[in-house]
């Protein structure tokens, strides 16, 4: 069993040393992971401090994820709008023109949020929530620290210029992964390309999804953009092809055609250079172990989670033969001897 061990973590130790490639992302700060092994496959100054903008807004979204789980809150709630909210949605910001006084599900906020954009929405989700704003952005501190998010402090709901409300591109792919793995079924809704609210007083507003790889043919479901003067433009994104799921986050991209263009170039690089393997699958038996006096003689050996690693593409057959010449030879040896 241990010479098992050793030979595997050997073998992937020699076929996935790799550096990052020689490629030249346009941005301040960016960072690329494969999904399933969690391996970072390119990263350049992951940890520099950013403004998140409307990135922001993953981490409004999974407060209120994490309240309908614990049954603390329904899609079906309805929050009054304040004037703090509505006051958003006239004053040029992204919005999803609530208006004062209207009753609104949160099924609808959170669809406002997510495809719209909207930072009325925000305001109007976390006041409902929380009471204020303010209260809202401590449970979405509290929360990033919760998902080991060291460098992260939320200062309001929706990214909305605020010096106090700082990030990194690591710790947004951090609570990424952290709602695309816990909650699949509402990340559908960041794929929706757009969002019609029958607003009040006014004819139904559809707007589109501001997410630019949507509208690309290449498999992308997510997940938010970002804009501030100060910051220039971001996006974390995440793509899925043929079971391989990659995250990537990145900020300081000049314009918003260079955003589109150097996401779709990293998620590409990430898909076609490298290859993602199943070392081990979560509960299914590995081997067996010999028992010395014991009620039965032999004991099964498995993990709790399956384990993946990524490799690059030309070491793939290497790896397949590897593991085939050793199971070969592990077979034999358990004819010759119960020992190993």
């Amino acid at each position: 069993m241990f010479k098992k061990i050793f030979f595997i973590n050997l073998f992937i130790l020699l076929v996935s040393k790799f550096v990052f490639a020689n490629i030249d992302i346009k941005a301040r700060t960016v960072i690329l992971q494969d999904f399933l092994s969690g391996e970072i496959l390119y990263e350049k100054e992951p940890d520099r401090s950013i403004y998140p903008a409307s990135m922001t807004k993953i981490m409004t979204s999974i407060i209120a994820f994490d309240l309908i789980k614990s049954g603390d809150l329904s899609l079906d709630d309805k929050f009054l709008i304040s004037e703090k909210a509505w006051r958003l949605s006239t004053s040029g910001y992204s919005s999803m023109f609530v208006m004062i006084g209207d009753e609104v599900s949160v099924e609808n906020l959170l669809k406002g949020i997510i495809v719209a954009s909207g930072n009325d929405a925000c305001v109007a989700l976390a006041e409902g929530i929380a009471g204020t704003e303010e209260e809202f952005a401590n449970l979405m501190t509290i929360k990033a620290l919760e998902l080991g998010m060291e460098n992260t402090n939320f200062a309001n709901s929706s990214g909305i210029n605020d010096p106090n409300n700082y990030s990194t591109v690591k710790d947004i792919l951090i609570m990424s992964r952290y709602l695309i793995k816990n909650y699949p079924e509402y990340y559908e809704w960041f794929s929706e390309k757009e969002f019609t609210w029958d607003r009040t007083g006014g004819d139904p507003i559809t707007q589109g999804n501001r997410n630019p790889l949507l509208y690309k043919n290449m498999g992308a479901d997510g997940i938010k953009t970002g804009y501030l003067a100060v910051e220039k433009y971001s996006l974390a994104s995440s793509i899925e092809r043929k079971g391989r799921r990659l995250i990537a986050v990145g900020s300081g991209f000049e314009t918003k055609n260079s955003r589109s263009r150097e996401s779709s170039k990293l998620l590409t690089y990430g898909l076609t250079n490298f290859d993602l393997i199943e070392i081990a699958k979560a509960k299914k038996t590995v081997d067996s172990l010999d028992v010395w006096l014991g009620k039965e003689n032999k004991v099964d050996v498995h993990i709790n989670q399956d384990v993946y690693k990524v490799i690059k593409k030309r070491t793939k057959k290497t790896f397949k033969n590897h593991h085939e010449i050793y199971w070969s030879n592990r077979s034999a040896n358990k004819k010759k001897s119960s020992y190993w």
